[in-house]
């Protein structure tokens, strides 16, 4: 069971949109090469995943259904997954560039002395070559990369690659794995969470409404999170406002914080330091709004207004709720 392996992230039995949408890559470079795509499903209570990956492009699945898995913790996920790679041989494994995927590719690259091209926007077969492109340099440049030897790993950013289609005819092997590390040889625990709903995912997002140094404070976030409700966007804000105490850091969009890539980013009051950019240049269409009509971000931008934010996005409110009948 070579082939390309991709690691399913999943919380409380549903997956993570990246990891959908790495399923979709693995099918596509897996036809390409003449092999087979091997979804890894690790968790309790998820096995269903298994399946659903085979329904999404997969041709089989590997699950391991146990409670050390219940909650994600990196050294039992990771272990599992580079003992079962040094079984059964892979080619290439990918996952999406979420935390989690992240978290989890680096450790087991070093259990299997393996390289990492991590948060891929691109990935294509050359001559029987994988090559992946990824930003670089704050995302000023692009960079093409191989791994020439042994099994190749990748991440892939999320919204950067499309989610297959459920196909219901799809039928494949799940086969079911033990976990290789015993609860009291896991030195990390997990004692609580702390559980925030009501918002859209910032990097699952398809719309975001982000902030910066312009919306004068932390009240100036509020037209902001109107205009996003009427949207169903997610909010986001630049480090200068993190910095300034004005929103947390979950909010943060850039080369320290979070990276996006929506259908639609709007930002207000943000001047388009090349640091956020970092986090948000691979958006499809970008919108900027700014007083400063000399501001960065207006060379970025696919549409510019160049005014007050606090006229503009109370407008495109308006306008938007009347179109959208909310």
């Amino acid at each position: 069971m070579g082939g390309v392996w991709v690691w399913i992230e999943q919380h409380d039995g549903k997956a993570a949109g990246a990891s959908w949408e790495a399923v979709g890559v693995g099918r596509r470079l897996a036809d390409a090469l003449g092999e087979k795509v091997t979804a890894l499903v690790f968790g309790h209570n998820a096995a269903a995943l298994g399946s659903e990956a085979i329904k999404r492009g997969a041709d089989s699945a590997l699950v391991c259904d146990d409670e050390t898995l219940a909650d994600f913790r990196v050294d039992p996920v990771a272990s599992l997954l580079s003992a079962l790679a040094k079984q059964h041989g892979p080619s290439v494994i990918m996952a999406g560039a979420t935390t989690r995927g992240t978290d989890v590719m680096g450790p087991a690259a070093v259990d299997l002395d393996a390289g990492v091209v991590a948060d891929v926007v691109e990935i294509e077969v050359e001559r029987e070559r994988i090559v992946a492109s990824r930003p670089v340099y704050a995302g000023k440049l692009i960079a093409r990369a191989t791994i020439p030897a042994g099994v190749q790993m990748f991440t892939l950013r999320g919204r950067a690659f499309p989610a297959p289609a459920v196909d219901e005819a799809r039928t494949g092997a799940v086969e079911a794995v033990s976990p290789v590390r015993a609860e009291g040889d896991i030195t990390t625990k997990v004692t609580s969470f702390e559980v925030r709903g009501g918002e859209v995912s910032l990097t699952e997002a398809a719309i975001v409404v982000a902030g910066g140094r312009g919306v004068g404070g932390p009240e100036g976030f509020e037209p902001l999170r109107e205009l996003a409700g009427v949207l169903g966007a997610a909010l986001g804000a630049s480090r200068a406002t993190v910095d300034a105490g004005w929103i947390p850091y979950e909010y943060q969009v850039g080369q320290t914080g979070k990276v996006v890539s929506p259908d639609l980013y709007i930002a207000a009051g943000v001047s388009g330091a090349v640091q956020h950019q970092a986090g948000m240049r691979t958006s499809k269409v970008i919108v900027a709004i700014n007083k400063d009509a000399d501001a960065p971000i207006f060379r970025l931008a696919r549409y510019g207004i160049a005014g007050d934010l606090f006229q503009v996005v109370p407008a495109l409110t308006a306008a938007f709720r009347k179109r959208l009948g909310k």
